[in-house]
């Protein structure tokens, strides 16, 4: 029998925590419902959810300082969608750069949010497609880097690990495998989203900026990921898939 997802809902709104929960409950899912950071953190403390729902409104610290803790700690592999009430693009932006996997304005319709769970859910199980080169591999060489696949953590030359968010992971996994090719940004969305990828071209943009900066890649002169104006972007340097004890 498979495992239910967990979903953890953050939300001060009792009557969305409420109506969500109930809903993702009825669809087969477990959800934990609570109000605010200090809660969500009680939570992770008990139990580790397949994906965080988290509003950027919130008393004390906001959605936007969760996520950021989030993805500086030991849950940062775990996608979150972010929520608000403020159809802005500013914090649509601000949410990606900081690690957000996905972003919905409220008022939303309870489906459309299952619906970007399981997408999210998906293709955070699932690697990019066209992966046949480091497929095998339990860790990927490039330059200095090495990226070890089954903790899914960057490490340094000096092997200090670097933290990568989902969406960064993925993103490297993209360039990983297609190595001195140039990919659109178009190719990137659905390389990284597949059938779930939007038309919002500033998110590429904003992923490759914040995964050069994991890197230490001066944007000026990127030595790893160069930007090909009106093609897209190319990663430079070569590829070697690794064994183990690499």
């Amino acid at each position: 029998m498979p495992e239910i997802d967990h979903v953890l809902l953050v939300d001060d709104d009792h009557a969305i925590r409420e109506l969500v929960a109930a809903y993702l409950e009825k669809q087969g899912l477990r959800c934990t419902a609570v109000a605010d950071g200090r809660a969500m953190r009680a939570a992770l403390a008990l139990a580790t959810p397949d994906v965080i729902i988290l509003d950027i409104m919130l008393p004390g610290d906001d959605g936007l300082a969760l996520c950021r803790e989030l993805r500086a700690g030991r849950h940062r592999a775990i996608p979150v969608v972010m929520l608000t009430a403020r159809d802005d693009e500013t914090d649509r932006i601000v949410g990606l750069e900081l690690g957000a996997d996905d972003y919905m304005a409220k008022p939303f319709a309870a489906r459309e949010l299952l619906a970007r769970l399981k997408a999210v859910l998906r293709r955070t199980r699932m690697l990019p497609p066209n992966m046949q080169v480091t497929e095998a591999a339990q860790a990927i060489g490039f330059g200095t880097w090495r990226l070890d696949v089954v903790g899914r953590h960057l490490l340094d030359a000096d092997g200090v690990e670097v933290s990568l968010s989902s969406a960064e992971y993925r993103l490297l996994r993209v360039f990983l495998d297609h190595p001195q090719r140039v990919l659109s940004r178009e190719q990137l969305l659905t390389l990284t989203h597949g059938m779930d990828a939007e038309a919002f071209d500033r998110s590429i943009d904003i992923l490759v900026s914040r995964l050069r900066q994991r890197l230490r890649d001066d944007p000026r002169e990127p030595r790893y990921i160069k930007t090909l104006r009106s093609e897209g972007y190319v990663l430079s340097c070569a590829v070697t898939p690794l064994g183990s004890g690499a």
